[in-house]
């Protein structure tokens, strides 16, 4: 009888949990639904629309015929393609990589150099603006990452391999807060990003602003950091590594609504 009485103290306990952590998710959930009406990001996107359309550079040109995957200068759709394979560099590529071609082929601006510059700051403040005006044109249009082309395939591959990859001084992987579902880190849900998360989670929702530092990050940032929280040393930008475990994720979130430029806590 006492086991009897054990079992059920034990069933109801862990069904409390479960209602708990269901008001929890339902309460955030509301909290972005309320934030997202006076998104900040929006500021950042007007912000990029404009750069997109100045004559900048040492060739005093537009971003206007830079192609992104679907045509020179067509912008809607392209987001949501995106890594993808592109003939004229040989290479898998990201927005923010894809992005820094264009503004060295058709602008005249050194990549490299760019590349170089921290977060936030003079052409990567506006490379993220840019950024966040091309994911909004796809904004509410489902992930479709293509995996045609042999390098594509091979750039998922290397990407699920970084995300399972356990390293550093405490031994994680990207996969040890996102390889399981029913994970949490104080409030924060912890999306399954081995298979589709579903929409608007995880690759759907960047780039998106941080409510809680008042930044607009976009992809790479977001990777970079969440390598520096495992205690990795942060990729260079536009690497490779962060190149492929944004193929890996895109393809596993094929289908799911993009609302980028979101917004987070």
């Amino acid at each position: 009888m006492k086991r009897k009485i054990a079992l059920l103290a034990l069933l109801a306990s862990g069904l409390m949990a479960s209602a708990h952590a269901d008001e929890t998710e339902a309460g955030i959930a509301k909290y972005r639904e309320m934030l997202q009406d006076g998104n900040p990001a929006e500021l950042f996107e007007m912000a990029g629309e404009e750069l997109w359309t100045m004559p900048r550079g040492p060739k005093n040109v537009s971003l206007e015929q830079c192609d992104l995957g679907k045509g020179p200068g067509v912008v809607k759709g392209a987001f949501v393609e995106l890594p993808k394979f592109f003939a004229d560099t040989g290479r898998v590529q990201d927005l923010e990589s894809r992005l820094l071609t264009c503004m060295e082929t058709l602008q005249g601006f050194n990549a490299a150099e760019l590349a170089k510059t921290a977060y936030g700051k003079g052409e990567q403040a506006n490379i993220r603006d840019i950024a966040t005006y091309v994911s909004a044109q796809s904004k509410g249009m489902d992930i479709n990452l293509s995996q045609a082309h042999p390098q594509e395939r091979e750039m998922y591959e290397v990407g699920k391999r970084l995300f399972f990859m356990r390293s550093g001084p405490h031994d994680f992987a990207c996969a040890t807060c996102h390889g399981e579902d029913g994970k949490r880190i104080r409030l924060q849900g912890l999306p399954n990003l081995t298979v589709n998360p579903g929409d608007g989670i995880g690759f759907a929702a960047w780039p998106a602003y941080r409510v809680g530092n008042g930044q607009m990050w976009p992809m790479q940032k977001r990777l970079n950091d969440c390598y520096r929280q495992q205690r990795f040393p942060e990729p260079k930008y536009a690497s490779d590594a962060t190149i492929a475990l944004g193929v890996y994720m895109g393809v596993n979130a094929k289908g799911a609504e993009s609302i980028a430029p979101a917004i987070k806590r």
